[in-house]
């Protein structure tokens, strides 16, 4: 789960070391893709361009708020155009969530990083994927061509880890 039933990350799933992986990540990346009602809140967040997955707009408008962001609608804009909106038609892109934008981008990711906090229980939370929990997020993953690749601990002392599913290449 990403969030509890209201939709808010809860204290409970939020770590240091798990926010630091994160923000380590979207230094990485030229875009950041995101929905309507999710954000990074980072110090380096203004900084950034993004996507913000909306069904509020037909195709694209650019965000009035921020001068590097632009509204997209995935059924009115490709990927392409919307990149093309931002001016980085060839851009790394990170997609911090929520559920449906996870979603979207299952058979385009080359990584996904799917962390891991034990003990954390979110009863009708709102799921990484639309497909769960109907399916495990492993399950989803696999069936859309990424596989296991790594675990990496995060923080010990709280069994907190981050599995890395890279898209699998035919040979």
């Amino acid at each position: 789960m990403l969030a509890n039933a209201a939709g808010v990350m809860p204290d409970a799933l939020k770590f240091d070391a798990d926010q630091r992986f994160f923000e380590h990540g979207l230094d990485q990346v030229d875009v950041v893709v995101h929905g309507r009602h999710s954000h990074e809140g980072q110090p380096r967040s203004h900084l950034r361009r993004r996507l913000i997955v909306t069904h509020q707009v037909a195709a694209l408008a650019p965000a009035p708020a921020n001068h590097k962001a632009w509204f997209w609608n995935p059924a009115g804009a490709s990927l392409e155009q919307a990149l093309l909106a931002l001016g980085l038609p060839n851009a790394r892109i990170g997609v911090v969530g929520a559920t449906g934008v996870f979603g979207l981008f299952l058979d385009r990711y080359d990584d996904f990083y799917l962390s891991r906090a034990p003990g954390v229980r979110l009863p009708g939370g709102r799921p990484v994927f639309p497909e769960v929990p109907a399916q495990t997020p492993e399950t989803v993953l696999a069936d859309n061509g990424l596989g296991l690749v790594a675990t990496d601990t995060l923080d010990r002392a709280r069994g907190l880890v981050v599995e890395t599913w890279r898209r699998r290449t035919l040979a």
